[in-house]
């Protein structure tokens, strides 16, 4: 790991967390990954050749354990799906439900988004962006770690085609706010809202277990969903 002043001084939007590994997401990552993985490089992606098609390309950054994201390739053989995520564990349950589903439209990487984003993707290279429910970093000493700032939107805006989407959702309200502050201010996204705030959860969001359990016991999640003009 590199101790250059640069390297320290760079914010990260997440705790690398290697977690512990069961027997099966071992072997997904020893076995799986080079089919479905893609190896961090500092060269962009051909994505007709890594998909073996011309299909629109969906990233999701933070996908967790990869169900909901399996979930949207299984059920959306017409689009192509790029998952990044730095926890391990879950990059390997990921792989297990690509093999479980047989999915061929999925590819993922465990590595950190903004440098993909930056090293790996050309401009108009995606059809969206989606990231469900990334790390709040509640207290208030550390929002500046927040994956959604202006920065990252103008990052990332060059890379998504005219007419692709971005769709962000969080259970914490006050990142919600964050988040619609931060889009509504960018120039080049219009609010799917009418009234320029949240929508319902799309269909295409799958609903996963812990937000059915936030349902439950009252929490509120929000959705943000935008069009590039």
């Amino acid at each position: 790991m590199s101790d250059s002043p640069q390297f320290l001084r760079k914010v990260r939007s997440f705790v690398l967390r290697e977690g512990r590994m069961t027997k099966g997401q071992q072997r997904a990552m020893d076995e799986l990954f080079p089919k479905w993985g893609v190896k961090f490089e500092q060269q962009l992606i051909d994505m007709i050749a890594l998909f073996g098609n011309d299909h629109p390309v969906v990233l999701e950054i933070g996908f967790g354990m990869g169900r909901s994201l399996a979930e949207q390739a299984q059920n959306n053989p017409q689009l192509n799906y790029l998952g990044i995520e730095v926890h391990k564990p879950g990059v390997g349950a990921c792989l297990l439900l690509a093999e479980e589903y047989g999915l061929e439209n999925l590819r993922v990487l465990n590595h950190d988004a903004v440098e993909v984003i930056e090293h790996m993707l050309g401009d108009d290279a995606l059809y969206g962006l989606q990231v469900y429910f990334p790390d709040p970093w509640h207290k208030k000493k550390h929002h500046k770690r927040r994956i959604i700032s202006p920065q990252f939107i103008e990052r990332v805006t060059p890379k998504i085609q005219t007419q692709g989407f971005i769709h962000l959702a969080t259970d914490w309200e006050n990142y919600a706010e964050h988040m619609l502050q931060v889009m509504n201010d960018q120039r080049g996204w219009n609010s799917q809202s009418d009234d320029k705030t949240y929508v319902p959860r799309p269909d295409s969001r799958p609903l996963t277990k812990f937000e059915q359990r936030g349902h439950r016991l009252g929490h509120g999640v929000w959705d943000l969903y935008y069009l590039k003009f």
